[in-house]
């Protein structure tokens, strides 16, 4: 078997906001939302991101996409073989780089200005991108609206004029007009019904398919990445803490936080009784993160050495599951 092509490397990546205080805004400290992650993408695959609320997989993928600024570290994109560190890219390349990597946002309505009707939402983007006729732009709009079974005569609506799904499946149509590699999906449909839902994962692994596009997909639904995703990444506090494809870290999982998690996922049997694992404790503030382990005041399994030293992301089983925790060393 070949080996996997990457098409994202991030290294060391930190995104830090920082905190004032006072007339001369002096910065007394920093939430850190991302911070210190690694990771590589696979051409073509599902790459699923979890966590909690606040855990920072929103922040990494719009400091990936270039959205936030990141404080420190490297995002390497690969073209044709070559990988180009976007966090130093010049305006003419960043231009470049959005044709190649886009986003769908959580919320389809905000991401549709309520003013102006689809045709124009989408015609903008293809203006800026250098499609000058009008005919060509259209041919355009016509094709990817086909591929979210949105029918032609659509254009000329508001986006108020649309279901919750219709407004999502516009959205993903618009990213798609450029052509682009890489969708960055941030909470695609948790804002949808449950039949909207599939409806929409659906149309997403068809059009992945069809264009062979790689997916970041940001959910906090399990199982909703467990139907998505090849490769799955469980962050807390800002840090990646567990590695794997969907077999071995739903099978397997290794972290006492991603046990915590999978025990959440209702099972939908009324037979079977799920034994609920309850995390004793608060999440500690990204502001003042503890000493050691992060995830140690919550942690059923603590030890001395998670007080005081942080684990470290490595290989624990096969096929790359990785797992950053002391009760595997």
């Amino acid at each position: 078997m070949s080996e996997k092509e990457v098409i994202f490397k991030i290294n060391n990546l930190k995104t830090w906001f920082p905190i004032t205080k006072g007339a001369f805004k002096k910065v007394v400290g920093h939430v850190k939302a991302v911070d210190n992650v690694s990771l590589e993408v696979y051409r073509g695959e599902t790459l699923g991101i979890v966590g909690e609320s606040g855990c920072g997989k929103s922040t990494l993928g719009k400091t990936v996409m270039m959205l936030e600024n990141p404080t420190d570290g490297e995002v390497l994109y690969n073209y044709n073989g070559t990988f180009k560190d976007v966090t130093r890219f010049s305006k003419d390349e960043m231009f470049d780089f959005r044709k190649k990597v886009q986003m769908v946002f959580q919320d389809p309505y905000s991401a549709l200005n309520p003013q102006k009707k689809i045709y124009t939402s989408f015609e903008e983007p293809l203006k800026i991108h250098g499609i000058n006729t009008q005919e060509e732009r259209e041919k355009v709009m016509l094709r990817v609206l086909n591929m979210v079974n949105i029918q032609p005569d659509y254009l000329m609506r508001y986006p108020h004029e649309f279901s919750g799904g219709q407004r999502q499946r516009l959205c993903i149509a618009r990213a798609l007009e450029v052509m682009p590699d890489v969708l960055i999906c941030d909470e695609p449909v948790s804002a949808l019904d449950v039949s909207i839902q599939a409806q929409v994962l659906n149309l997403m692994k068809d059009i992945q398919k069809e264009m062979n596009l790689t997916y970041l997909f940001i959910a906090h639904d399990l199982s909703v990445v467990q139907y998505m995703s090849d490769r799955i990444v469980v962050m807390y506090l800002g840090k990646i803490v567990e590695v794997a494809d969907k077999y071995g870290l739903y099978s397997n999982p290794m972290h006492p936080y991603t046990k915590a998690l999978l025990s959440a996922v209702p099972v939908p049997d009324i037979h079977t009784k799920k034994k609920r694992q309850i995390l004793e404790g608060e999440v500690p503030s990204p502001i003042n993160k503890p000493s050691g382990c992060a995830f140690h005041n919550r942690c059923p399994h603590c030890m001395e050495i998670c007080k005081k030293e942080d684990p470290i992301l490595s290989d624990k089983a096969e096929n790359g599951h990785k797992v950053a925790c002391h009760l595997y060393r």
